[in-house]
């Protein structure tokens, strides 16, 4: 058995030649190149010992081809090697597409070389246009955003760059950013999600001792968990435990469907099946009680032993966005304390990142764009009893950022629908920082005196709840009347207001935001926008609130090698030997320049990965912009002009480098004119001359 290698750098197992046999005409001739797979289609007719097609791929980043590698791969097709003037022929046996695709999985063990395989074979037109209607717009798709409302279209796909971008609301990305954000899973879930549906097959991780011992840790929770479901939903069945709660959940008006779609159960009363009736019943599964303690299913006694830590409550499973059993919620049926109680958080469970009802009601928020907040697991089900099912509901903790965050990827609005007393006036201001931080647009839907959400619904009906939230309040005016209603309007009031508004503002993640709540702010309190930024009545010159110039409001030439950089990464050594870091000082291209560095050397260095780095909003929009241009150039003629673009920018580079050394050597020479300092002085004027001839070429 012999072996070849790519300019990748892989080896490949390969067979000696041998007959090829007969093939069809027209199909699909998968080929390896650089780190990338592909698939060309081409005509041709290959019978006998003829290789009908050859592929050269040379070394692009050197411009010659120092190791060149000619080979299509078809069932019997040559595989051919020229390294030094030496030819070896081979190929490869009746190689299916999966075959030859998994065959490169089993080399390409880094999670860049795996990311870029299924990023290859996934077609970002087919994954995107399966969730949005896509018509073609030149070289392009447009369609409606999935991640905003329009009547517009304003969403583009680039089938050439292999990346979308929407133009109302910003978002853009690859293939992996749009499933990503669009079924809100992390990068290993659409990963594997992705491969399945190409029919890839990934190679396990190899994963340290720690790290198989935390995911055997894991899984032992998802799994003391899922019989923990089982165990409650059949004691909630049971003819005589399970009497009262069935009793309660009637009187609430819970019917058996919505039991069934959230999985409810019931920890029984400790008087009827004992203190231990859970833990009992799971280590006979063979479940160990340390498994059981760390899911916060069992309490360790101080005297040995365990005790179930839910009893005599109804129980709400609480699930990931994946759909597994990452810890429950507890609702006491009685008078006992406290009223509802959350699992202990684990390996698996965040109770400030996840939301009850979140993975139920995805699709209804995302269709809907809105969702709404309440305060408990029982508002949530009445509400999705009556047909309002785009509701959540935080679990047992104030609403958190990472909460807001996780609403953003599904809709454009988030409502709170909250009790009108203190503690949801509250609850509410709590949460408006969040909003602001993470651009998410908010409202509040304050309900009537003595009423929750539950008991609202079924006295009212849904479309009193529909009429509420159409109704309800901006989260600046909430606020702004809020404190108004605490502080009154008088001198002392407007200053509490003013510096109680303020830290709000300062939470916007955009000044063109902030800028705006100030005026808005400063018009209804009959105060100037220099008391929000210094505290005091007369107006303050300086300008606090700049929008970052960015890339776009660079010089031209500057922007120029902006542009030439992004678009062509791989030319990035060269420039830096021209210069680069000592001519461009602007902080904006310091920083992509970083960024490229971090990708250029990878297997594969492409405009795209830009994307995926942590961008600020005004940099991504014009990479976006940048990339969906036409090119400057006839496609036939790609080579040549990079090439003339690139010797350009090199030569503007010494240019400007040599004009800042000549401007530096004249103001030392002056400096050391004024101190008397001949000798100092006669070897600057000699560099200085050198400089000029440099310049000059003379």
């Amino acid at each position: 058995m012999a072996s070849g290698r790519g300019v990748c750098g892989f080896e490949f197992p390969l067979c000696c030649r041998g007959s090829l046999g007969q093939f069809p005409r027209e199909r699909l001739y998968p080929y390896f190149s650089s780190g990338k797979v592909g698939f060309l289609k081409k005509s041709m007719a290959l019978s006998g010992q003829t290789a009908g097609l050859v592929i050269f791929l040379k070394n692009e980043a050197l411009h010659r081809s120092v190791f060149a590698v000619t080979f299509v791969l078809v069932p019997g097709i040559v595989f051919s090697v020229t390294n030094g003037g030496l030819k070896s022929e081979f190929f490869f046996p009746r190689l299916t597409k999966q075959a030859f695709l998994i065959g490169i999985m089993a080399f390409a063990t880094s999670r860049e070389q795996i990311k870029n395989v299924v990023k290859d074979s996934a077609d970002i037109v087919q994954v995107i246009g399966e969730y949005v209607e896509l018509k073609r717009a030149g070289t392009r798709f447009s369609g409606l955003c999935p991640f905003h409302a329009e009547k517009t279209p304003s969403f583009s796909v680039n089938p050439q760059g292999q990346f979308f971008h929407c133009f109302g609301c910003g978002e853009s990305g690859d293939v992996f950013s749009f499933v990503m954000k669009y079924h809100h899973m992390d990068f290993p879930e659409t990963l594997k999600m992705l491969a399945q549906k190409y029919s890839i097959d990934l190679p396990e991780p190899q994963l340290s001792e720690m790290e198989q011992v935390q995911l055997r840790q894991r899984e032992i929770l998802f799994e003391a968990n899922e019989a923990a479901v089982a165990v409650y939903q059949h004691c909630l069945r049971h003819p005589k435990l399970g009497k009262l709660a069935r009793s309660y959940l009637e009187q609430r008006g819970v019917p058996p469907e919505i039991i069934d779609q959230y999985r409810l159960g019931y920890a029984p009363n400790p008087e009827e099946a004992g203190w231990s009736y859970l833990a009992d019943q799971l280590l006979v599964q063979g479940l160990t009680p340390e498994a059981l303690a760390t899911a916060g299913l069992a309490v360790r006694k101080d005297r040995g032993g365990y005790y179930d830590r839910f009893r005599s409550r109804i129980m709400f499973p609480i699930t990931d966005m994946t759909g597994r059993v990452v810890a429950f919620g507890g609702r006491i049926i009685g008078d006992g304390k406290p009223k509802y109680m959350n699992s202990p958080e684990s390996l698996i469970f965040e109770k400030n990142r996840l939301l009850f009802g979140l993975y139920q009601h995805r699709e209804a928020i995302r269709k809907q764009r809105r969702s709404l907040v309440v305060e408990g697991n029982f508002d949530l089900l009445l509400l999705a009893v009556h047909g309002v099912d785009n509701v959540v509901a935080p679990l047992g903790t104030a609403l958190t950022r990472n909460h807001i965050h996780s609403l953003r990827g599904y809709g454009d609005e988030v409502v709170l629908l909250f009790d009108a007393d203190a503690a949801g006036l509250k609850a509410a201001m709590r949460s408006i920082p969040f909003f602001l931080a993470e651009q998410v647009r908010g409202r509040v839907a304050l309900l009537p005196a003595g009423h929750d959400p539950d008991s609202f619904v079924r006295a009212e009906g849904p479309e009193a709840i529909a009429s509420l939230v159409e109704r309800a309040r901006p989260l600046a005016e909430f606020a702004y009347d809020t404190l108004v209603r605490e502080h009154g309007l008088t001198l002392a009031g407007k200053n509490k207001i003013v510096g109680e508004l303020k830290p709000l503002i300062m939470e916007a993640a955009d000044s063109e935001q902030q800028a705006l709540m100030i005026a808005h702010f400063c018009e209804k309190l009959g105060v100037s926008d220099g008391y929000f930024r210094t505290g005091q009545t007369g107006p303050d010159k300086k300008t606090v609130y700049d929008a970052p110039a960015g890339l776009a409001s660079l010089p031209k030439q500057e922007k120029n090698l902006v542009d030439f950089l992004i678009l062509y990464p791989e030319f990035l050594g060269e420039l830096k030997e021209a210069g680069l870091d000592r001519v461009v000082l602007e902080p904006s291209v310091v920083r992509v320049i970083d960024l490229l560095d971090v990708y250029v050397g990878k297997a594969t260095c492409q405009p795209e990965q830009l994307l995926s780095a942590p961008l600020e909003a005004h940099e991504r929009t014009y990479i976006v912009e940048l990339l969906t241009r036409e090119p400057p150039y006839d496609p036939e003629e790609k080579n040549d002009s990079v090439r003339k673009m690139c010797d350009e920018l090199i030569v503007w580079l010494k240019s400007v480098l040599q004009k800042r050394t000549g401007a530096d050597l004249l103001q030392q020479i002056q400096e050391a004119g004024r101190l008397g300092n001949t000798g100092l002085l006669m070897e600057l004027m000699r560099q200085k001359q050198e400089t000029e001839k440099k310049r000059t070429g003379l």
